[in-house]
This record gives C-alpha cells, sequence and structure tokens, in this order.
C-alpha cells in the first residue's frame, strides 16, 4: 500500500522534516518494525463508529487503523510508534465529553482526532483547550474554529464557505427565494445560521425554514408545509443524518421537483443509495475526493487523492468518502507536526499552525494563527448526482 505524497513549505528545516515523514510512509516497500519502540505516540480519536452519524465515523475510524498500520510498517514517525486509541461516541456528546476526559487524563494522549459531529465537537472544546492537548476536528460547523481557540483545529471546509458556493450557483440559475430544511444538530444548527445571514448577501430571501429532529423517518409533513407556500423555488436541506435521504424521497414522493440542494454533509455514495432515483440532480459543494478520477494531472491533490481513494476501497471494499478523508488529513497534519515537535503538546500544536500548502483530501491548508481550518472557498466543488454517482457540476 503506498500513501500520497503532500508538501511542508517552511524553510530548510521543515523541508528536511517532509523528507524524514515522505521516507515513512510512501515507502514502496514496507521498513521492518524496530524491535524496542523508544517511545509511544498515544493519539486519541473520538468517532461516530456506531449510531446514527456511523457514516461519519465508520469511514473515519477505519482511515484512521490504515494510516496508523501503514505508518508504523514503515518504521513510525521519528523511530516512534504511533498507538492509536479509538473511542465510539455513537455521536453521544455526552460520551465525548466523557472520553475526552478519558483520554487526557488517563491515557494522557498527545493529540485527539474528532468527534466526528460538531454537536460532540463544541462540548470537548473547552475541555481540550483547558487541558492543552491538540484536537482535530472532523466536524464541519465554522464555530469550532471561529472564534479560535489556540489548542483546536478542525479539517472539514467551513460551512460559510459551502453556504456561498450554494448561493453563487442559485444566482446563476436565477433562483431568488428558497426553503430551508435543517436537522436539529450542532452542524445543522451552525448551517442554518449561516444559511440565514449570509443569503441577502446574494440577494436570497428564505421564506420558509424548518428544524426536524435528526432521528425522523419521515419528513414528508414537513415536506407538505414548505411545498405548500408557492413562493418557493429550491430546498436546501442541512444535515449529516440519513434524513437527507429522506428528504430527498418525500420531496419527490409529494411530485415536487423544485431543485434540491445538501450541504457539504452529503459526500457519502451511501446517502445516494439510501435515497434511491430520489437523489438524481441533488446539488451540493464537497471535496474533490468526490470525483478524483476526473481531476486533471496536474491537480495539486489528485496523487494524494487518488491513492487514498485506492488503498481504502482496496482494504475495505467500500468507496471511499469525504468524511474518512477528514480523518485522513487531520492524522496526516498531525503526523507533519510530530515529526517537527516531537512527542510533545505544545510543540506540536505550534507546529500544526505554522503549517503552509499542506495538501489533504479536504484542499490544501495553509493554518495561520487566526485561521485554524486552514482552507478556502476554492477547496469546494460544486457537484450533483447523476446516475446514482457523484459528478462535478457544470451548470444547467
Amino acid at each position: 500500500m503506498v500513501l500520497p505524497p503532500y508538501s511542508i513549505e517552511r524553510g530548510e528545516k521543515m523541508k528536511k522534516i517532509a523528507s524524514k515523514i515522505l521516507m515513512a510512509m510512501l515507502a514502496v516497500s514496507f521498513f521492518a518494525v524496530p524491535a524496542a519502540w523508544a517511545e509511544n505516540i498515544k493519539v486519541g480519536a473520538i468517532l461516530a463508529v456506531t449510531g446514527g452519524a456511523s457514516f461519519l465515523g465508520g469511514p473515519e475510524a477505519r482511515s484512521l487503523e490504515m494510516l496508523v498500520e501503514e505508518v508504523n510498517n514503515n518504521g513510525g514517525i521519528n523511530g516512534n510508534k504511533i498507538e492509536l486509541i479509538i473511542k465510539d461516541s455513537a455521536a453521544s456528546p455526552e460520551k465525548a465529553i466523557s472520553f475526552a476526559k478519558q483520554l487526557i487524563e488517563e491515557e494522557k494522549v498527545l493529540a485527539i482526532i474528532g468527534p466526528s459531529t460538531s454537536g460532540e465537537t463544541m462540548k470537548i472544546k473547552n475541555i481540550c483547550e483547558q487541558a492543552k492537548t491538540p484536537l482535530l476536528s472532523c466536524g464541519a460547523a465554522e464555530v469550532i474554529v471561529n472564534p479560535v481557540a489556540a489548542y483546536v483545529f478542525k479539517t472539514p471546509q467551513k460551512d460559510s464557505f459551502a453556504v456561498k458556493k450554494i448561493f453563487m450557483e442559485m444566482n446563476k440559475m436565477g433562483i431568488s427565494k428558497i426553503a430551508v430544511l435543517a436537522g436539529n444538530t450542532g452542524f445543522g444548527k451552525a448551517g442554518k445560521g449561516q444559511l440565514l445571514k449570509i443569503a441577502p448577501e446574494f440577494g436570497i430571501e428564505v421564506v420558509e425554514v424548518e428544524v426536524y429532529d435528526k432521528k425522523s423517518n419521515d419528513l414528508s409533513a414537513v415536506v407538505a408545509k414548505i411545498k405548500a407556500n408557492k413562493d418557493v423555488q429550491a430546498v436546501i436541506n442541512w444535515s449529516i443524518v440519513p434524513a437527507q435521504a429522506i428528504v430527498a424521497k418525500n420531496m419527490r414522493q409529494a411530485g415536487w421537483d423544485v431543485p434540491l440542494f445538501q450541504s457539504h454533509g452529503f459526500g457519502n455514495i451511501k446517502y445516494v443509495e439510501a435515497a434511491g432515483a430520489a437523489a438524481e440532480g441533488i446539488i451540493f459543494p464537497a471535496g474533490r475526493l468526490l470525483i478524483a478520477d476526473s481531476l486533471p494531472a496536474d491537480n495539486p491533490q489528485k496523487a494524494l487523492l487518488m491513492a487514498y481513494k485506492k488503498n481504502y476501497e482496496a482494504k475495505f471494499n467500500e468507496p471511499a468518502s469525504t468524511f474518512g478523508g477528514h480523518a485522513y488529513d487531520a492524522f496526516t497534519i498531525l503526523m507533519a507536526a510530530v515529526a517537527e515537535a516531537g512527542n510533545d503538546r505544545d510543540k506540536v500544536r505550534t507546529a500544526i499552525e505554522g503549517l503552509k500548502n499542506f495538501a489533504g483530501t479536504g484542499g490544501v491548508f495553509n493554518f495561520s494563527a487566526e485561521d485554524h481550518n486552514g482552507l478556502g472557498i476554492e477547496a469546494f466543488q460544486m457537484m450533483i448526482v447523476k446516475d446514482g454517482k457523484f459528478v462535478a457540476y457544470t451548470g444547467k
């Protein structure tokens, strides 16, 4: 298994560090694991491996396991073995809080990857900050990193940029009046707030707003209510739960064929499979992993996207998703920082904050003291479901 390349720009020192980590992670043949490891680098992960958000946490956990196995088989980082401790929160904020304290106080991990959801992340953000333990969240809500907390980072693209990409397409399509649906999760709440806040900038009026329970298995009543408003020209659904597929099916069952836009939380082909024919035509922003095959050869993400996709799918016999990619990015960012700073929380935090031009699955990261996400709006590609597959959206 060959892991993809990525770049780090920080003078001659960073070039040497990049060379070290590339040698460890790009080796064609596995190096022998040292008979005795000098020091274990303990990495915690809080992920929704089971439960309603398992579409997120499952691929994240599997991606981390694959990467840790690869790094350790190739000699570790600076000769040190990675010890991964995964805790399954099942998307429960209460479990996330308990696991965060356990990982920090009892396991004394260097850093925590996850949680899978924004709501869980917000519950442990202050815990990690106060304990001065780096947190690399796989949650997407912008409030995770805005305002900035010194030890808290996230790898998914900003939800405000996702909103703007959607509204830019709506402007092109002549859509000016919309309905907003959102799940009652941290991600849904944050996304709804961004949609309502940013809509006026694009001359778009939100004429209907509905929030539904994340455990809903029938949203036909909600659909009927917003459909009754004849001004609605399109619908935006903002959630990360299986209800994404239910909204699509209920809309089509009602004979309502207005455009349906989803958030970047739609970036898993399993949602398409769950919605069936109703998923056809759904438009949404996402990272380029979903269309890696069609990217030009000179795209800076192409090689790593293709390698991650190939390795993941061969090992687990399931399609790669943007969610597994979020964990991939968190891990490789953390390892780059460890290669520079060693097994020290404070130094690792500083190293992450200084990473520049670091190609990941979600885009090319450029962190700073003011930006703990490191991705711009260009990290998003608008996509559409066509013939049951994700393809680049080129407009109508």
